[in-house]
């Protein structure tokens, strides 16, 4: 069975994109599912699936987040991935959907987990929004704070890979990927078709989709008026060369095998000599 993925909410749970690609676990909050009942969906997890990679959002609350934590505590497993992602609400979806993809690979579930943090590095999350006056996630000038109180200003913002934030009607645009993609978008309450008929085409995505708009985005963007969008390799050849492509370890503490600089279920870092980077010209303009 593959490697099961979770997610701290339903909303984060994006269509499959093929046939293949299984759905993800719902690590309910506290307030929803008592510690009794999360332990025994966690273990039935474990016997179906072996490994659990569990992605949630940084900004998830405490009560949350403990939960998780004296979950893997209490069954006293290393067999669990807690992996705590700086990303917006959609661009975690969107993250997770890939997990979800590889999972059904011949990857391990070290792998996988480790893999998400090279993935995040390649996902376009940002949005469309009618005020920053809010938003402290990414920082923001206060001459943009300023033009946020005028009447009609719209803001293109972007929070990963590199925050960005520009006002639409300027010559400054914002920076895309220079790789083959696809976009997903949600609508709050903002009404503009900026993102399809603008942005995509701009950044070259070869489809954009609309998805429903995760509950959490309007209070990491600091406002209910917004569009949010981010833009991801959608294909499971790419994601599976872009993952095979880096050299695999063995974690010196828990032994799973793993990629990049950090083991994704116990966290300890790998020496940095030992650590050696995904191998140049995997993606470019063009790619599949």
């Amino acid at each position: 069975m593959p490697t099961a993925i979770a997610v701290t909410s339903a909303d984060l749970v994006l269509p499959p994109t093929d046939p293949q690609t299984p759905t993800a676990a719902v690590l309910q909050a506290p307030g929803t599912q008592s510690l009794d009942e999360a332990l025994a969906s966690m273990n039935t997890l474990l016997e179906r699936h072996g490994h659990v990679v569990a992605l949630y959002p940084a900004s998830i609350p405490a009560a949350h987040e403990r939960r998780m934590h004296a979950v893997r505590s209490v069954m006293e497993t290393d067999r669990i991935a807690l992996l705590k992602i700086d990303l917006p609400p959609l661009g975690i979806a969107v993250l997770a959907r890939q997990l979800r993809q590889l999972s059904v690979c011949d990857f391990s579930a070290g792998v996988v987990a480790s893999a998400a943090r090279l993935l995040s590095h390649y996902v376009y999350a940002g949005a469309l929004l009618s005020s920053v006056a809010k938003l402290d996630r990414i920082p923001v000038s206060l001459k943009s704070h300023a033009k946020s109180w005028m009447p009609g200003s719209q803001f293109a913002v972007l929070a990963n890979p590199r925050p960005q934030l520009v006002k639409l009607g300027g010559e400054d645009t914002l920076a895309g990927p220079e790789f083959a993609t696809q976009l997903a978008f949600a609508r709050g309450q903002h009404a503009s078709d900026w993102v399809s008929e603008t942005l995509a085409p701009g950044w070259q995505v070869q489809r954009a989709q609309e998805v429903d708009l995760p509950a959490a985005s309007p209070a990491w963007w600091g406002t209910t008026k917004l569009v949010e969008f981010a833009a991801f390799l959608p294909e499971i050849s790419v994601l599976y060369q872009l993952v095979s492509s880096v050299r695999r370890e063995q974690c010196h503490w828990c032994g799973i095998q793993l990629i990049g600089d950090r083991c994704g279920f116990c966290s300890a870092p790998v020496a940095p000599s030992e650590n050696h980077p995904h191998a140049a010209g995997v993606l470019h303009r063009g790619s599949p």
